[in-house]
């Protein structure tokens, strides 16, 4: 069995990084590849339909040959994130770009599959979009739709990219404060890390053990 983890994440080593390689390596395959879709250059589909024949993208750029990958893989986990609470455009432009494979053979189709969405809104916080499983359900609405055997998502609680900016508390539209609270900041509230949380730890590790399960039809 050979498993294609990509990453939308554009963050050096994010949570979405490290969370993809643990489901990987639960996996227990032989083959397993991390692509980090910042490292490369993936358009969104053009819906011209020049794939229709031959199975293959007419945009000349690293989607060729991410398609040929998950082509050639057995099982396929997309990780992502929830920029304005939907699945981020690398991952959407990725899953697009897989189109090609579906004309005539279902070149997908039958194959496992799983997803892995960062988000800095906590599950079933009141008020606010369920974005992890909004990016969950774009994933699974592909998978779904090419025949794949789709296993499962996990949601991982991130961070808002205004631990970064440098501005600190003093910005009216912090992501911080729009979550959290007015009151909210950067130390009451954390850093959060996937290895600080076992029942996300145990998720992913499961994720991958179900992948490996479901290709070998346990």
């Amino acid at each position: 069995m050979k498993v294609l983890g990509v990453s939308g994440s554009p963050i050096a080593n994010s949570n979405t990084d490290r969370a993809l390689q643990i489901a990987l390596a639960a996996t227990g395959a032989k083959k397993t590849e991390f692509i980090k879709l910042s490292d490369l250059t993936v358009a969104p589909c053009n819906a011209c339909l020049g794939c229709v024949e031959t199975n293959r993208c007419i945009i000349n750029d690293d989607g060729i040959a991410l398609a040929e990958k998950a082509y050639k893989a057995d099982a396929l986990i997309i990780a992502g994130y929830t920029p304005y609470s939907s699945l981020d455009s690398r991952s959407k432009a990725f899953i697009e770009r897989l189109y090609p494979l579906r004309h005539r053979h279902g070149l997908m189709a039958g194959k496992p599959g799983a997803a892995i969405i960062t988000s800095a809104i906590p599950p079933g916080h009141e008020g606010m979009p369920a974005a992890g499983a909004i990016g969950i359900e774009a994933i699974r609405n592909y998978m779904l739709e090419e025949g794949m055997k789709f296993v499962g998502g996990v949601s991982i609680l991130g961070n808002v990219p205004c631990v970064h900016c440098g501005e600190g508390g003093q910005c009216t539209h912090s992501g911080l404060k729009m979550i959290h609270g007015p009151d909210a900041t950067f130390k009451s509230i954390g850093i959060n890390a996937i290895e600080d949380n076992p029942e996300t730890m145990a998720a992913l590790v499961k994720l991958g053990e179900e992948i490996s399960n479901t290709f070998y039809g346990g």
